[in-house]
């Protein structure tokens, strides 16, 4: 007899995201030479590597900002690399969420804008928009800036913001590239909390690109690229945060 306990652990084991046999190219140099990538709902992967070494290249091919020359990406049970850039651009919109080095905030906008800006990219009214952005605001301790320009706040704070703005849409996957890179340690520690234990709230899935040992221990797993390759999967090291 299968229980609801059963059903649901089955469930969790089946991949939102897989990339198969990814190839890419830029010019001369080859970025991805095979590389694969599996995330299973909630999961928190991290993908390690040297800088050059393809892990944003892979990222960046995974969440459908670029599209390999070869191999497959399948989110949900859809093929990524066959869809249209406006059907990869709604994607993006709706189910994936980005954290990026520098936060990349629009500067005109302020901080409760930048946040809403996702939800009325998909149609929401700005005073429910304004309200949810306000509400992750104040689940990440930035409430006090949310008139503030993204000029006009601490790098801490601007990855606060930017990882409000990554949720607020309720996010199937997450992608974060190098989130505490322009930070110092204490912030970066912060802001990985913040990132991590919201991502688990909502259940979201995160991937995540770091060369940082203490940022991929946040991680439940790691995945390593070395020239554009990844370690099967089978041999990455698992994290026990």
């Amino acid at each position: 007899m299968t229980t609801a306990s059963d059903q649901s652990a089955s469930t969790s084991d089946v991949p939102i995201l897989t990339g198969a046999d990814l190839h890419l190219d830029f010019g001369q140099t080859r970025a991805l030479r095979g590389a694969a990538l599996t995330v299973r709902p909630g999961e928190i992967v991290a993908v390690m590597g040297t800088s050059g070494s393809g892990k944003s290249t892979l990222l960046h091919c995974l969440a459908g900002i670029l599209t390999p020359k070869s191999g497959s990406v399948v989110y949900a049970g859809r093929e990524v690399t066959t869809m249209t850039d406006v059907e990869r651009s709604t994607l993006r919109r709706g189910e994936f969420g980005f954290v990026f080095q520098f936060g990349q905030l629009v500067p005109e906008l302020s901080v409760v804008e930048n946040v809403a800006l996702p939800l009325r990219l998909n149609g929401v009214g700005g005073r429910r928009a304004a309200a949810d952005a306000k509400s992750w605001l104040a689940r990440l301790d930035v409430a006090d800036v949310a008139d503030h320009r993204p000029g006009e706040i601490s790098g801490g704070q601007g990855q606060r913001v930017a990882i409000a703005r990554a949720l607020v849409a309720r996010p199937k996957v997450v992608f974060a590239d190098e989130p505490t890179g322009a930070l110092d340690t204490l912030q970066g520690e912060r802001v990985m909390t913040l990132l991590t234990e919201t991502a688990r709230e909502t259940d979201a899935a995160v991937v995540l690109v770091t060369h940082e040992p203490t940022v991929a221990a946040f991680a439940d797993r790691e995945v390593i690229v070395r020239d554009g390759v990844t370690a099967p999967e089978e041999t990455s090291t698992q994290v026990t945060v």
